[in-house]
C-alpha cells in the first residue's frame, strides 16, 4: 500500500494553555511533511483575529504550507477581501473558502447586509484576484440544509466552477460513503480533486454530537463499538483501529490524499499516519 499525502486541520488557540497545545500538536505532526495545514474560524466568525494570528505565526515559524479558513459571516465584502489580501501580503496564498456557520443563537445563516450571500460569491471574488489556491467543503452525507443529495452535489459543482481547486469533505465513518459520493460527483461532471476528511475520534461523546449537528450518519456498529470501548476504557485503541481501517480502505479504493481533523490533539492522528506508512521526513523549525 502506497502511503498517502496528508494534510491537517488545526483551530486557533483561545488561551495560553491552548496555545501550548497547538504548538505541541504542530511539533508532533510537522515531521510527517503535510502538503498543507489549515486553521479554522470559530462558529459565527468568533475567532477571526485569532485565526489571523495563528496563520501568521505558523507561516512565519513552522516551515509548513499554511491555508487560512475564510467565511462570509459577520463581515462586508470589503472587510472579507481585505482579510484575504492581508493573508496574501503575508505570503499565505491558500484559502479554505466556506460560507460559515451562523453565530450562536441564530438558527440559520443570514448574510451580512454588505457581505457575500454565499460561498460561491466568496469563491468567485477570491478567484478574480488571481492570488489564491482555493479549497472548499464537501459533504458525503447530505448537508443539513441541502434539499437533497443531488442538490448538494450541484452546489459543490458550482463552488468548483466558481474557481475552487479542491474539495475537502466532512468526516464520515465508512469508506463506502465516500466512494458513493465520489462516483456521484464524477457523474455530475466534477473532475477536480475531492479529498476525504478524516476525524480520529479522541472523544466519542463529542464526536457523536458533532456528527449529529453536521448530518454525518453514524452506523449502528460504530455506536455499539464505542459504547462498549468507553465502558472498557479502550476508546483510544478502538479509535486508532477504526480510523486506520477506514483510511486503508480509502487508499485501496484509489484515494491518494487524506485530510485529518486533529482537534489540536495529535496522538491518534500521528499513530494512524504511522500505521499507513507515513514516516517522519522533516523536523519543525524552531518556533520563536
Amino acid at each position: 500500500m502506497t502511503a498517502p499525502e496528508i494534510s491537517f486541520e488545526f483551530f486557533p488557540p483561545q488561551s495560553l494553555e491552548a496555545s501550548f497545545r497547538l504548538w505541541d500538536t504542530v511539533q508532533a505532526l510537522a515531521p510527517l511533511a503535510p502538503r498543507f495545514v489549515s486553521v479554522t474560524y470559530g462558529a459565527g466568525g468568533t475567532t477571526r483575529e485569532l485565526t489571523r494570528e495563528a496563520v501568521a505565526t505558523l507561516h512565519d515559524h513552522s516551515g509548513l504550507n499554511v491555508a487560512a479558513h475564510l467565511t462570509c459571516v459577520r463581515a462586508t465584502r470589503e472587510e472579507t477581501l481585505a482579510i484575504a489580501d492581508e493573508f496574501a501580503q503575508a505570503g499565505v496564498t491558500d484559502i479554505v473558502a466556506l460560507r460559515g456557520d451562523p453565530p450562536k443563537g441564530e438558527g440559520r445563516f443570514r448574510p451580512h447586509p454588505g457581505g457575500f450571500a454565499n460561498s460561491v460569491e466568496l469563491i468567485e471574488a477570491l478567484a478574480d484576484t488571481g492570488k489564491f489556491s482555493i479549497r472548499v467543503g464537501a459533504y458525503p452525507d447530505i448537508h443539513p440544509e441541502a434539499a437533497s443529495a443531488a442538490a448538494d452535489i450541484d452546489w459543490l459543482k458550482a463552488k468548483l466552477d466558481a474557481g475552487a481547486d479542491e474539495a475537502l469533505t466532512q468526516f464520515f465513518f465508512e469508506a463506502e460513503t465516500f466512494f458513493r459520493f465520489r462516483d456521484a460527483c464524477a457523474k455530475a461532471g466534477i473532475d477536480k480533486p475531492i479529498t476525504p476528511g478524516i476525524l480520529p475520534i479522541e472523544n466519542w461523546k463529542g464526536a457523536r454530537n458533532f456528527a449529529k449537528r453536521c448530518g454525518t450518519r453514524i452506523p449502528a456498529w460504530v455506536e455499539q463499538a464505542f459504547e462498549k470501548a468507553v465502558r472498557d476504557d479502550r476508546q483510544d485503541l478502538l479509535a486508532t483501529a477504526i480510523c486506520t481501517e477506514l483510511c486503508s480502505e480509502l487508499i485501496e479504493g484509489g484515494v491518494d490524499k487524506l485530510h485529518f481533523y486533529t482537534l489540536n490533539r495529535p496522538e491518534l492522528t500521528r499513530d494512524v499516519c504511522h500505521a499507513l506508512g507515513v514516516a517522519p521526513k522533516v523536523s519543525l523549525q524552531n518556533v520563536a
